[in-house]
C-alpha cells in the first residue's frame, strides 16, 4: 500500500491496482492534477472535505471512477448531477479487488447551535482507516490511522487519546490545513512524543510525499 498526502485530509491510497482518493476539499489543490483515479471517498459535506470543483476536475481527469459517500453528501451531489454510490456504516464496496468499508456515521459536535452533520469513516484495503471528522472507534483492528490533529471540533488531547485507544502501528496526521507550517510544530511534537511511548509511530508526511507500507 502506498499513501500520498495531498493536503489537509486529501490523500491518495494505492493498494494493488486500485487508486483511491480521500476527501478532495478546498484546503488542497494537488488532487486537481491527478489522473486515473478509481474511487473517491467523501466523509461529509463540509467544504474542506467535499469541494465540488475539485470533484469535477478529478472526474474529468479519469476514464471512470466511483464516488463513495453517505446520503447527506449524496443529496449535494444529486443537485450537481454527480453520480455516486451510497456506502454507509456497516456496508462495503469492492474496487479493483480492494474493499472499502464504511465504519462510523456521526460528525463530532462543533457547537450545539450548529446543525448535526453525517460523517462516515472508511476503511480502505482493510489496513488504512480514515475517520473523517470524528474520533469513532471502528469495529476492527487498524494498522494505519489517519489522525486528525487540529480543527474546531476537537482538542489535541482527544486526538492523542484516540490514537492510544485505537493502537494502530502508524498514525499519519491529517486535518492540519488550518495550521501554518510553523504552527504545526507543537501539535506534531507533542503527539509524536506521547505516541512513541506507546510504540505507535507518528509519521509526518509532507504534501505530495508518498510512503509505502
Amino acid at each position: 500500500m502506498k499513501i500520498t498526502k495531498l493536503g489537509h485530509c486529501c490523500m491518495l491510497i494505492e493498494d494493488g491496482k486500485a487508486r483511491v482518493l480521500t476527501d478532495p476539499g478546498n484546503f488542497s489543490s494537488a488532487q486537481d492534477e491527478l489522473k486515473d483515479i478509481d474511487a473517491v471517498v467523501v466523509t461529509h459535506e463540509h467544504a474542506d472535505h467535499c469541494h465540488i470543483a475539485s470533484l469535477r476536475n478529478v472526474i474529468a481527469n479519469t476514464k471512470s471512477l466511483v464516488i463513495i459517500t453517505n446520503k447527506s453528501v449524496g443529496k449535494l451531489l444529486d443537485k450537481e448531477g454527480i453520480f455516486h454510490e451510497v456506502v454507509e456504516d456497516g456496508a462495503s464496496i469492492v474496487i479493483k479487488g480492494v474493499t472499502i468499508r464504511a465504519d462510523g456515521d456521526k460528525h463530532t459536535v462543533i457547537h450545539a447551535s450548529l446543525p448535526a452533520v453525517q460523517n462516515t469513516g472508511y476503511f480502505i484495503g482493510e489496513r488504512f482507516y480514515y475517520p473523517g471528522d470524528d474520533f469513532h472507534k471502528p469495529k476492527k483492528k487498524v494498522e494505519i490511522l489517519a489522525l486528525p490533529v487540529a480543527g474546531p471540533w476537537m482538542k489535541l488531547s482527544e486526538a492523542i487519546d484516540y490514537a492510544l485507544d485505537i493502537k494502530p502501528k502508524v498514525c499519519i496526521p491529517v486535518h492540519d490545513g488550518l495550521l501554518t507550517e510553523q504552527g504545526k510544530g507543537a501539535p506534531y511534537r507533542i503527539t509524536e512524543k506521547v505516541l512513541a511511548e506507546a510504540n505507535i509511530q507518528f509519521l509526518r508526511v509532507k504534501e505530495k510525499e508518498t510512503q509505502e507500507f
